[in-house]
């Protein structure tokens, strides 16, 4: 694991060590990562790492909190922390998403999507590696208590993978993503609000429009309430060249081409 310090606009990789009683965290491929952050000072407090492929070409069901450690002197030690779970626990997969929603004062996890092998019951020789969409789950997690429950939506009917997911207060919105099913990259805008009062969360989804399609793309926060959405896919053959910011109002989002970036003739002519 390494700190990336950018200053100057230069970069630098900054190497970090784990606490004796951090657990191991194995290097993971297409993991879905979220922050914990402090609503007081804008602080980032933990990360959240969920799923993803092993080096042996599992997938992992495991969700990490790493956090910083205390240090007696300027050297950054984070503390890896395995959390374990009850309830509805999401099967191992990859490439799907996890965010933090905040509703009346608490805090939930939502985990949505991805892929995973097909069932253990239908493995053979000839699909051992074949992958399918998870269940359109909503996972909504109280990591204080560890408990874990699946919430099925009736406007969420096919698998998504490699979308984005974007989170402010209470809502999370997914764009963008892949349907193994259909071969289809949506452009549909899932809008998942959370409620939580004192007794059972709420969880509903209201589906938008939007004129963006696209798999695996990068997202970036760059201010409190605003991302920029680079890169990714519009088709199995096809880069995604152009760049757009999102902007997350109280209850809206709205989407706006951005100036891309001069892309390299590497870039543009390779296929992956």
């Amino acid at each position: 694991v390494f700190l990336l310090d950018l200053k100057l606009n230069e970069l630098k990789l900054r190497p970090t060590a784990f606490s004796n009683d951090s657990c191991y965290l194995p290097p993971l491929r297409f993991p879905a990562i979220s922050q914990m952050v402090d609503s007081s000072d804008g602080e980032v407090t933990q990360y959240l790492i969920h799923g993803g492929k092993t080096p042996n070409n599992e997938l992992s069901h495991k969700l990490y909190i790493v956090s910083m450690a205390p240090s007696v002197n300027k050297k950054i030690i984070l503390c890896c922390t395995d959390k374990d779970l009850v309830g509805d626990i999401p099967e191992a997969r990859y490439g799907h998403s996890i965010n933090v929603v905040q509703s009346r004062g608490k805090t939930a996890t939502v985990i949505f999507g991805g892929r995973a092998y097909v069932p253990i019951g239908q493995r053979i020789t000839e699909n051992w590696n074949c992958v399918t969409d998870c269940q359109p789950l909503i996972y909504l997690i109280d990591l204080q208590f560890g408990c874990s429950n699946s919430y099925a939506l009736r406007e969420l009917q096919d698998g998504i993978s490699f979308h984005v997911s974007l989170a402010r207060n209470d809502t999370v919105y997914i764009l963008g993503g892949h349907s193994i099913e259909n071969n289809l990259r949506s452009t549909n805008v899932y809008k998942i609000k959370v409620d939580l009062p004192l007794g059972s969360p709420a969880v509903t989804c209201t589906v938008l429009q939007s004129e963006i399609s696209f798999s695996s793309a990068i997202v970036t926060r760059t201010s409190p309430d605003e991302f920029l959405i680079v890169g990714g896919y519009e088709s199995d053959s096809q880069k995604r060249l152009t760049c757009n910011r999102i902007s997350l109002g109280e209850d809206t989002i709205d989407i706006q081409k951005s100036e891309a970036p001069d892309w390299t003739g590497d870039i543009k002519q390779s296929k992956t």
